[in-house]
């Protein structure tokens, strides 16, 4: 049996594999010539310390034979004749879903309203170039959904919905690498997602299961209570007795579908406010404790959270070495989000950083209205574009004087394509966001001493942290209370946040849809 040892490299030292070695031995107290097999566990980095250190769990072997790598198999059947599941979206929380079908031997039928990966990329060169929003392919819609380009971060708290071991052994089998095993808050990159959603499609459509772009599905069929099937850009129909509605935290669309054939649905508690960016050097020495950064440390990363006014203040998907991109749905809006290549290697730093949102925000649309928190949002949203001036010119402000309640003559170079309008973001975000983030950011500038610098930059709004409603379903069945084979799933129900608690959900709701089936 392997035994379990743990060492602390400096970042030079982390491919020394010999180094490593000599290290296991005297902790283990025995010959370095007896060890006779290592497997790397875990790699994280301790900033704690000065200089910064990696570190290291390895799996050791000592005079026995080193087992084999883990081979993982997920049998997937032929299931061309099945029976047919709808998939309502292409995002993490859909393709995982569509996958756990093929291994129960259901056939998936996945509707995405965007279109692949490849044809997205030319809607998202419109939006950085032009500023012209097509809103059913852009940054949020298409394949691969908003986690395509978005960094592609592996990291969940959320681990007792699902197997997060399983999640990322398949996104190995389709082209990512096994550093998303090992190290402690893996990613992959933007630049590689494409390819591996491009390859699950391809095992998906292999083993007989449909998957449509271009199908924006407007209705939802239904006949004595039961799911009939799904209509399809205003007239096609596609049937079924089982829908899985996974399509993320910006189908509108959707929302306003449940609320015109009342079902219910309610609004719910979400996160707004900025996307920040400083130069990563600026972070890396914030983070690393020195002037430059070392060699063999990535560019650094940061979390803060606070409590301001009973509030939660907190910052969210951060992406070292990355770029603000715009992510709006619609060209009357103006949303933020930020993503980083494989390498992390942009000369800028941004993160999300935002403030709760509660029902005494979004009041004055109505208590009892169930889009009442989306209204809010969006009210906010379409702020930040008339301010930014049209085109998806981004409003923004130097962050010190956006908490010294200051006008920016200039501002900093940034990584947003479309552009900078300097503007008073604190007179055009609401009050009590406002107000909560300066205070946020002046604690997170105690914190880390050079943080809250002019020489970052605010860019608003960042909103889409979240969907503002959730989509009631039964906990023992996963479904709507008021239709039999419909699965609210994913982030646009109000169930998961990020690529893996969507793919765990997706799975869960797939072996929900064949419970239903089987009795069919």
């Amino acid at each position: 049996m392997p035994k379990t040892v743990d060492i602390s490299v400096h970042p030079h030292e982390v491919a020394d594999h010999a180094l490593h070695l000599r290290m296991i031995a005297i902790r283990l107290g025995v010959p370095a010539q007896a060890i006779t097999g290592v497997s790397l566990l875990r790699r994280s980095i301790d900033a704690r310390k000065r200089p910064p250190q990696y570190q290291l769990q390895y799996n050791v072997w000592v005079n026995e034979q080193q087992e084999p790598d883990e081979i993982w198999d997920f049998p997937l059947q032929n299931v061309t004749n099945a029976k047919p599941v709808i998939i309502v979206g292409c995002g993490p929380a859909g393709m995982f879903a569509a996958l756990r079908l093929i291994e129960l031997g259901m056939k998936p039928v996945v509707l995405e309203r965007g279109k692949d990966v490849r044809g997205r990329r030319r809607d998202l060169a419109a939006i950085n170039k032009e500023g012209v929003v097509n809103p059913e392919s852009n940054y949020c819609f298409g394949e691969g959904g908003a986690g395509t380009f978005s960094d592609g971060k592996l990291y969940t708290r959320s681990k007792k919905r699902g197997d997060t071991r399983k999640i990322l052994q398949i996104l190995m089998q389709h082209g990512a690498t096994r550093d998303i095993l090992i190290d402690a808050h893996p990613h992959i990159g933007t630049n590689k997602l494409p390819q591996i959603i491009e390859s699950m499609r391809e095992t998906i459509i292999a083993h007989g299961g449909e998957v449509h772009f271009e199908k924006r599905v407007d209705d939802i069929l239904v006949r004595d209570g039961q799911v009939a099937g799904a209509v399809v850009n205003g007239g096609e129909t596609v049937e079924a007795k089982a829908l899985i509605l996974a399509t993320g935290h910006s189908a509108r669309d959707i929302f306003r579908l449940f609320v015109a054939k009342k079902w219910a649905i309610e609004s719910k508690p979400f996160a707004l406010g900025v996307r920040v960016e400083h130069p990563q050097p600026l972070i890396d020495s914030l983070q690393y404790h020195c002037d430059l950064r070392p060699d063999g440390l990535p560019a650094a990363a940061y979390a803060v959270s606070t409590q301001v006014f009973k509030r939660g203040v907190y910052s969210f998907c951060m992406c070292p070495g990355g770029i603000i991109c715009p992510a709006s749905t619609a060209d009357d809006e103006l949303v933020v989000n930020g993503w980083s290549p494989s390498k992390r290697d942009s000369p800028f730093a941004n993160s999300g950083l935002v403030v709760e949102v509660i029902p005494d925000d979004w009041k004055r649309f109505g208590w009892a209205n169930p889009l009442a928190a989306m209204e809010f949002q969006a009210e906010v949203e379409k702020a930040c574009y008339v301010a930014g001036g049209g085109k998806q010119v981004a409003p923004a402000q130097r962050l010190a004087d956006f908490v010294h309640g200051k006008s920016s003559s200039t501002l900093p170079e940034c990584s947003y394509l479309p552009g900078l309008n300097a503007q008073r973001i604190d007179e055009i975000l609401p009050k009590e966001i406002v107000s909560r983030l300066k205070e946020g950011f002046r604690e997170f500038g105690h914190r880390m001493r050079g943080y809250l610098s002019n020489e970052a930059v605010v860019v608003a709004t960042e909103s889409r942290t979240s969907a503002p409603v959730r989509i009631p379903r039964a906990d023992d069945t996963l479904m709507h209370p008021q239709v039999r084979g419909l699965f609210p799933c994913g982030e646009g129900a109000g169930y998961a946040g990020g690529i893996m608690s969507a793919a765990m959900d997706g799975e869960r709701c797939a072996e929900g849809a064949m419970a239903i089936l089987q009795n069919a």
